[in-house]
């Protein structure tokens, strides 16, 4: 019985971040209304604070359960290039199954749709500002600490500092996400043009990419 209710709760809550993003998608998160989330859901508002605390609450965790996969990804790639190397084949490993689950899952490129350009970052929404910022820092460290080990493992003298190379890989991943967001998802095919994008700048940083992107 435990189990079962577990599991009835797990699936209303996925419900409301379901409607969620429907709802964010239609209206922006600072123009909709948890009562037309609950709504959408065919829920009460009862059930949305069963569940998350506020608007914001709600938002992260719609964010949190789309960003989780990759980040997992980008945990179990470190761990496995910290026992076997291929530092480089990791990173583009995880940046391609972000490119190709955007261009080809719509549930996911709808939430990226709705934080890269719905989401407004004024009075109850303020936090959320704060948090992609902390959220973007802590990417960028790791892009640093893997591009730095990449550049051991590969004899690369890297022409500007590990941060540096990180704040241009993370500025070319996110503009070309904009970009094909910003064209509805039509003007190019986001894996092949992301994952281009990204290897130009990797060769220019002076990476081989010869076998990574074979």
């Amino acid at each position: 019985m435990a189990r079962r209710t577990k599991e009835d709760a797990e699936a209303t809550r996925n419900k409301l971040l379901d409607a969620a993003a429907e709802v964010f998608f239609a209206k922006g998160v600072a123009g909709a209304s948890l009562s037309e989330v609950a709504q959408a859901a065919g829920l009460t508002r009862g059930a949305i604070y069963w569940h998350f605390k506020d608007k914001v609450d709600l938002f992260d965790a719609l964010m949190q359960r789309t960003t989780l996969p990759f980040e997992q990804a980008w945990e179990a790639g470190q761990a496995k290039f910290m026992q076997h190397g291929a530092v480089l084949s990791e990173i583009l490993g995880v940046l391609r199954m972000v490119f190709r689950s955007v261009s080809t899952d719509t549930a996911t490129r709808r939430v990226f749709d709705i934080a890269l350009y719905k989401v407004e970052c004024v009075g109850e929404l303020l936090d959320v500002r704060q948090r992609r910022i902390e959220g973007a820092l802590r990417f960028a460290l790791q892009i640093e600490q893997a591009l730095l080990l990449a550049a051991q493992q590969e004899g690369v003298c890297l022409p500007v500092s590990g941060q540096n190379a990180a704040r241009g890989l993370q500025a070319i991943f996110d503009g070309v996400l904009h970009f094909w967001l910003l064209q509805d998802g039509q003007a190019f095919d986001l894996e092949a043009e992301g994952m281009l994008a990204v290897a130009l700048y990797l060769k220019g940083l002076g990476f081989d990419l010869q076998k990574e992107i074979a």
